[in-house]
């Protein structure tokens, strides 16, 4: 494929709710653009969704890309998942595009996703196509589906097409700008018809507001347009694409992407409108990746120096890593070394390629502002920052939602143990909203992800492509103990059976302290009842002991321990005796300290629309949570409480059904309460039933 100049680039990234359409828009396109094949979504055939569990769900699970050449414009589409658990992946596609598609479903109008993705576009103060695809579906209706876009979004969205026909009989559209009609056969190509005379009342409507658009976005022109009442053809059409840049213009579209009616006109659109890179106000970084000091821009110009941001990772099975990036600045040629700013470290680029599902084609060189595709780069990441050198800059990294759920992941035998970190590894490359660690207290390998589906896919990842065959199950609580009342004990070990024996006596006091305090060790001994080397001894032993509690087998915490007083033998006496002193003194000062059982508690935020704000605050309350506060930001209520992170744990499937997936959350640690009684004994009975509470190993 030649190269192409930033002035003839178009990067659209295709969002919306799942099941608009975008995947087979995309596909169309190609098509009506001279793609040889007409990829289908219902046959498995599209390019941008081609692993096989995208075509068996008919889902997209990340961002895939395809391009096309149209009138000597090359148009890059990033197509985007659309369904809840997988939308968090248009944010990197809308970092790195000049301008948002947002596909709208005909039928249902405005939907909950495509809320959630023209947020992020708002985010990246980006530009924005609309698209209401499937008006041939039966009760499809543009002008409803413009209506609910014209509610929901704060912005100028004036239709650039108007359908001809409705459902079945959607055959043509009238282009409002160029105030023509046309008809489309079955391979897509455009026939101008006569303007048609029904409907000519919307039509002039729809022109003068579209006139009175582009003159708000200009002084001088709004002055000429309060003169005349009007503007002049020459006024209008070289300002569209300036006010669709600056975001004072939303065109919408009617298409069919199963029919092909429409897409050529929006093709066309594309070309004549979107803006082009170098429409971007320069980027900003850092000279360093501790993001400090002062801002360093770079502007979308060949003139500036080489640089890129990496946005997606692939693991491919046959070429390896794949990384795509846009070239932000400057040029790079085949076989370049440049630095990844990001990590420091030198990377030669080898082969370019230009990337379209899963094929990749060589290029000689990318310009500013175009996607390229490099593979087997030895330590470049999502995120990372590639540039010469002598001019380094570093760009700020794409922040993900937190993830909104998580599950216990368990390798079913000792082989896929060997191979799951790989594995997973190699996943993560792929998909930064994922997190995989290790609970340091329950030993459980956890997997967090955006939704129950977002971990099912990766399962099947797992065992499709790299043969591990793994468990899910809700994570363990990390409980711990405490004590509630103070005690005095002895600890006393003592072991005879002929030759030396073995001798350590202790006498400590319990005491609890204020929750989050810890472990504390006093020695007050005055005197050699105890010498000073058998000491230490003593508390390791109680430590040990403390770390499998005595409740529910959790570790024991916020208690000090006063070492008051004890004895020894010459002989008999060693660091194993006051060990074992020490952990004797652990369980006899538990019988009388009364242990009792700590649940963590997690700050809340819930985002969610005002008009359920009630509903969620009510099932938070019978979630054992204690409300703190409501504000407003933005459209939405952000509800504050803490809730017991056992009460947390399916709250996600909770919160999509009473907002309609509307709604999200997040939460982190906070402190650690007692747990009630009632609920402390199924925890102890799950514990013994689970082998943690055993009775204590003899240390004679």
């Amino acid at each position: 494929m030649k190269a192409f100049t930033t002035e003839n680039i178009r990067n659209m990234a295709v969002i919306g709710h799942g099941d608009a359409g975008k995947t087979q828009l995309v596909s169309s396109l190609l098509y009506v653009a001279g793609a040889p094949r007409w990829g289908k979504v219902d046959e498995g055939t599209t390019v941008t969704d081609y692993e096989e569990d995208s075509i068996a769900r008919k889902v997209s699970l990340n961002n895939n890309f395809a391009h096309l050449e149209y009138k000597d414009t090359k148009v890059n589409f990033i197509d985007t998942p659309g369904y809840a658990a997988f939308v968090s992946h248009a944010r990197p596609a809308l970092r790195v595009a000049d301008c948002a598609l947002v596909v709208v479903d005909g039928v249902h109008g405005i939907e909950v996703q495509t809320e959630k993705t023209w947020q992020y576009a708002n985010e990246f103060m980006l530009p924005r196509f609309m698209v209401v695809n499937k008006i041939d579906k039966e009760h499809a209706d543009f002008g409803h589906a413009l209506e609910t876009a014209t509610s929901s979004f704060a912005r100028s969205i004036v239709p650039f097409t108007l359908p001809l026909g409705a459902e079945g009989d959607f055959k043509g559209v009238v282009d409002v700008v160029h105030q023509k009609a046309y008809e489309f056969d079955a391979n897509g190509k455009a026939k101008e018809i006569p303007m048609p005379e029904s409907g000519r009342d919307v039509f002039d409507r729809t022109r003068e507001r579209l006139i009175e658009i582009v003159a708000e976005s200009d002084d001088a022109l709004m002055e000429k347009y309060f003169e005349s009442g009007t503007l002049d053809e020459e006024d209008i059409y070289p300002n569209l694409a300036k006010a669709i840049a600056s975001s004072k213009l939303c065109p919408v579209y009617a298409v069919s992407a199963t029919t092909l009616v429409g897409l050529q006109i929006l093709l066309d659109h594309i070309v004549e409108f979107a803006p082009n890179p170098a429409t971007h106000e320069a980027e900003y970084g850092f000279a360093d990746n501790d993001m400090a000091g002062d801002r360093i821009t770079r502007k979308y110009s060949a003139d500036e120096p080489f640089s890129a941001y990496v946005f997606r990772t692939i693991a491919d099975p046959f070429a390896g890593r794949i990384n795509v990036m846009k070239v932000v600045s400057g040029k790079v040629s085949s076989d370049a070394t440049v630095q990844n700013t990001s990590r420091d470290t030198a990377e030669r680029v080898g082969a370019l390629h230009v990337i379209s599902g899963k094929t990749l084609d060589k290029v000689p060189e990318a310009s500013t502002g175009d996607i390229i595709a490099v593979v087997k780069l030895k330590d470049t990441q999502t995120g990372d920052t590639l540039s010469e050198k002598a001019h380094p800059i570093v760009y700020p990294p794409v922040e993900y939602p937190e993830a909104a759920i998580a599950f216990a992941i368990e390798p079913k035998s000792r082989a896929d143990e060997d191979k799951i970190s790989v594995a997973l590894h190699k996943i993560l490359e792929e998909d930064p909203s994922l997190h995989f660690d290790r609970d340091a207290q329950t030993k459980e390998f956890i997997l967090s992800g955006s939704g129950q589906l977002h971990i099912e896919t990766v399962v099947k990842k797992l065992a499709d492509r790299y043969h591990v065959e793994v468990a899910l199950h809700p994570p363990k609580v990390p409980y711990k103990e405490t004590i509630t009342a103070s005690a005095e004990v002895q600890g006393r070990h003592k072991k005879q059976s002929g030759g030396r024996g073995q001798f350590g006596d202790c006498k400590v006091i319990f005491e609890p302290l204020e929750r989050g305090a810890g472990f504390e060790w006093v020695d007050k001994i005055f005197g050699g009842s105890v010498p000073q080397n058998f000491r230490p001894a003593i508390e390791k032993g109680i430590i040990e002991a403390a770390a499998n509690g005595s409740v529910a087998g959790y570790p024991l915490v916020d208690f000090r321990v006063t070492l008051i007083d004890g004895s020894y033998h010459s002989v008999d006496s060693d660091e194993h005796s006051f060990r074992a002193a020490g952990r004797k003194a652990f369980r006899a000062a538990m019988e009388k300290a009364r242990p009792t059982l700590l649940e963590p508690i997690m700050d809340v935020e819930v985002f969610t629309p005002q008009e359920v704000s009630g509903d969620i605050m009510g099932d938070l309350n019978s979630r054992r949570g204690r409300v703190a506060g409501m504000e407003m930001r933005g459209k939405q209520q952000v509800i504050k409480a803490k809730v017991p992170l056992s009460e947390m744990l399916d709250y996600q499937s909770k919160l999509n059904s009473v907002t309609q997936a509307r709604g999200s959350y997040h939460m982190q640690f906070s402190h650690y309460d007692p747990l009630p009684g009632n609920l402390s004994q199924k925890v102890v009975d799950e514990a013994v039933a689970a082998g943690r509470v055993r009775p204590h190993e003899d240390d004679e």
